[in-house]
């Protein structure tokens, strides 16, 4: 890979490429997503589950993602959905899956177009669980979405609003009770604190196809929110990109690493942040990885040390920090970053909001700001940034 001579040109053109790649895949599959949102809701009526699986380090992120959006909503109002995410460190996938997946339940295959079939035999062993089936490249699911680009990074981004469309919109169908054939109990019409969002929810549609319509244009509304987004946290910030981009590859050409982290969604971004920079062979660690470190730490000292305690472990002068957070006020991640800064590291985050106490304090060398207040949509434009980040380094 090659570093761009011109950074704000290079970020012009991957930001064109997504735009235009974004409009495409939305604009065709809005249809489809909305009847898919009703069919997984009808699942989990039913009791089921979602099962999400891939193997590669790319597509366990996303598997990993997807599920603890919906054990976890981040909205106020949105009920937890039961949700596993499956990947190679558990064995083989089909395996695993033919071991957990139930016939209620929804499977949700990652990295077909990257791995040698693995994720193509568990859909195969979904489908003989009774499971409804969901890929992003051709697997033998019954429902697929292939992006329109041959673009990892693209590729990757689009899949991760789609999760995050599905999920955010699948509850619309729980307000509409009687759309769910087979529900083992009736969900309330309650939309709570997020009515805002679904205005249409108040309306009590008794038939299926006009909350279908609503749904679609929905899903149009939050892919052209993505794409405003995007096209801010990659302007905005170009100088700031640019200069962290220089800043980490000083870093890695006096030997250094990156020790990347972060919570929750954040968490599966700072595992992805690793695979990428790995993958171009770039030294990288991420601190959200292992269990056994973050538990004990967390039990014994407290959840606020649980990346500041590891970057006392590993972070030596010549090495950086790249922590992810939607708000920019997680203790634990403000920590890191100071720990980091005492220990001499390249410090760079990447946050939303309005920045918080990661840009009102300075406690970053580099701080991208995505200015939203919704956290799907702070992720996805923070992959943008940190897909757009490595291409920078080269």
């Amino acid at each position: 890979m090659t570093v761009a001579a011109d950074p704000g040109a290079r970020l012009q053109a991957l930001l064109g490429a997504r735009t235009e790649a974004n409009a495409r895949f939305f604009e065709d599959e809005a249809e489809r997503l909305a009847r898919l949102c009703h069919r997984m809701a009808e699942r989990f009526a039913r009791g089921g589950r979602l099962i999400a699986f891939g193997s590669s380090p790319a597509a366990r992120s996303d598997a990993r993602h997807v599920a603890v959006e919906f054990v976890h909503p981040v909205i106020v109002g949105k009920r937890a959905l039961p949700a596993i995410g499956l990947a190679g460190e558990g064995g083989d996938l089909a395996g695993q899956v033919a071991l957990v997946a139930a016939a209620d339940d929804i499977a949700v295959a990652f990295g077909a177009d990257s791995d040698t079939g693995a994720a193509a035999r568990a859909v195969a062993a979904a489908r003989d669980r009774g499971c409804l089936t969901v890929a992003f490249a051709p697997a033998g699911a019954e429902w697929e979405f292939e992006p329109p680009t041959r673009d990892p990074d693209i590729r990757q981004e689009l899949i991760e609003t789609l999760y995050h469309v599905l999920w955010e919109l699948v509850h619309v169908f729980f307000e509409h009770r009687g759309l769910l054939e087979g529900r083992r109990a009736r969900p309330t019409h309650d939309a709570g604190a997020s009515s805002f969002l679904y205005p249409f929810l108040d309306e009590r549609e008794s038939e299926l196809e006009p909350v279908v319509a609503d749904v679609r244009r929905s899903v149009l509304i939050k892919a052209g929110d993505i794409g405003v987004l995007r096209e801010q946290t990659l302007t905005d910030n170009a100088g700031v990109l640019a200069d962290a981009a220089a800043a980490l590859r000083a870093s890695f050409e006096r030997g250094g690493k990156m020790l990347a982290l972060g919570n929750g969604g954040s968490a599966t971004d700072a595992m992805d942040v690793v695979a990428d920079f790995r993958a171009c062979g770039r030294s990288a660690i991420d601190l959200t990885e292992d269990p056994a470190i973050l538990t004990a730490i967390a039990n014994d000292i407290g959840t606020d040390a649980i990346f500041s305690r590891q970057v006392i472990a590993y972070g030596m002068g010549d090495d950086s920090l790249l922590a992810l957070s939607t708000s920019g006020n997680s203790t634990n991640v403000i920590e890191a970053l100071a720990e980091g800064r005492r220990r001499g590291l390249v410090t760079i985050a990447l946050v939303g909001y309005d920045g918080g106490r990661v840009l009102g304090e300075r406690l970053a060398d580099h701080v991208v700001v995505t200015r939203s207040e919704h956290i799907p949509r702070i992720q996805e434009a923070q992959a943008s940034a940190y897909h757009a980040l490595r291409e920078l380094v080269g």
